[in-house]
C-alpha cells in the first residue's frame, strides 16, 4: 500500500508540472486575446478616436447607429454573408469531390495533392496581389492576343465580376487545406464496411452517400466550422485584391471595421462593429457545430 504522504507529494509534483506547462499559454492568451477582447467591449460603449486619452461614455449609441444609420455596414454585412455562403458551399463540395477522386486508383495522386495544397501555404496578401496582377495585366494581354471578349471584361472594376473574382480566388487559395482534411477522413473509413456494402449490391454512389459520408462527418464538421469562421472574418485577401472596391462592392465586415477604426479614426464605433462580428461568428459556429455533431456516427 502506498503511503498517503507519497501520494500527496506526487499530486503536488504533478500539479506543479501541469502549471508549468499551462501557465505560459494562459499568460499569452490573457495578454494578447482576453484583455484586448474585454477592452474592445469596453470601448464599444464609448466615443474615442483611438489617439486622445479622453473618451466619452455614450451607451448603446454605437450599436443603434450600426443598424439604423450606417448603410455601409449593412452592405458589408450582406456581402459577408453572400461571400461566406458561396465560399463555404463551393469549397467544401469541391474539396470532398476531389478528395474522393484522389483516393481512387489514378496516377499522380501525390502530385495533385501537392499542387492543390501549395496555394494554401502562400500568404493571403501575396495571393491577393498575384491575382490582382493576373486580372489586370495577364488578362489584358490575353485579350490583345486572342481578341476574345471573355478576357476583355473588367474583372476587378465591375461590381458583380469583382464579387465573382473574389469568391473564385478565395476558393482557389483554400481548397488544398480542406482537400487534405477530407482525404484524411476518407482514409479512416474501414475497408470491411465498404466491402460489405459492395457485396450487398450497393453501387459507388450509394456507398458514398450511405457509408462514406456518415463516417467522415467529423471531417465535414471541422471543415464547415473552419470555412465558416474564416469566411466571416476574411480580410487580408480582399484587402490586397480589391481593397473593398469597386466602391463598397467587395467590402466585408472585417475590412469595414478596419476602415472605421484606422482610416476614419473612430475606434469606439469600430469596436462596436467588432463585437457584432464576434457575436455573429460565435452564434453561427455554435449552431453549425451542434448540427453536424448530432449527425456524427462511429464506425
Amino acid at each position: 500500500m502506498i503511503p498517503a504522504n507519497t501520494n500527496k507529494r506526487r499530486d503536488r509534483r504533478e500539479l506543479k508540472e501541469f502549471v508549468c506547462y499551462v501557465f505560459p499559454a494562459v499568460l499569452l492568451i490573457t495578454v494578447f486575446v482576453s484583455i484586448p477582447f474585454f477592452m474592445c467591449i469596453y470601448n464599444s460603449f464609448r466615443k474615442w478616436n483611438g489617439i486622445s486619452k479622453a473618451t466619452k461614455f455614450i451607451g448603446l449609441k454605437n450599436y443603434r447607429k450600426l443598424f439604423t444609420d450606417d448603410p455601409t455596414f449593412l452592405h458589408a454585412l450582406g456581402f459577408t454573408f453572400l461571400y461566406a455562403v458561396c465560399v463555404v458551399v463551393i469549397i467544401n463540395i469541391l474539396a470532398l469531390l476531389l478528395a474522393a477522386l484522389l483516393e481512387s486508383d489514378i496516377k499522380g495522386k501525390g502530385f495533385f495533392r501537392a499542387a492543390f495544397y501549395i496555394p494554401n501555404i502562400i500568404s493571403l496578401v501575396v495571393i491577393g496581389f498575384i491575382w490582382k496582377f493576373i486580372c489586370i495585366r495577364v488578362f489584358d494581354q490575353l485579350a490583345v492576343v486572342t481578341n476574345d471578349p471573355f478576357w476583355q471584361q473588367s474583372w476587378l472594376g465591375d461590381p458583380k465580376l469583382a464579387v465573382v473574382t473574389t469568391i473564385f480566388v478565395s476558393v482557389w487559395q483554400g481548397l488544398g487545406f480542406y482537400l487534405i482534411i477530407y482525404i484524411a477522413g476518407l482514409q479512416s473509413v474501414p475497408g470491411d464496411l465498404m466491402e460489405a456494402a459492395r457485396i450487398d449490391g450497393a453501387g459507388t454512389v450509394r456507398r458514398f452517400f450511405s457509408v462514406t459520408l456518415p463516417l467522415i462527418m467529423p471531417s465535414i464538421s471541422f471543415c464547415m466550422f473552419y470555412s465558416v469562421a474564416n469566411s466571416m472574418k476574411m480580410f487580408e485577401l480582399i484587402f490586397s485584391l480589391t481593397g473593398g472596391g469597386p466602391g463598397n462592392a467587395t467590402t466585408p465586415i472585417a475590412l469595414d471595421i478596419y476602415n472605421t477604426a484606422f482610416n476614419n479614426n473612430n475606434f469606439g464605433y469600430g469596436s462596436a462593429k467588432s463585437v457584432v462580428l464576434f457575436v455573429i461568428v460565435c452564434t453561427i459556429s455554435v449552431i453549425q457545430v451542434r448540427f453536424f455533431k448530432s449527425r456524427e456516427i462511429e464506425a
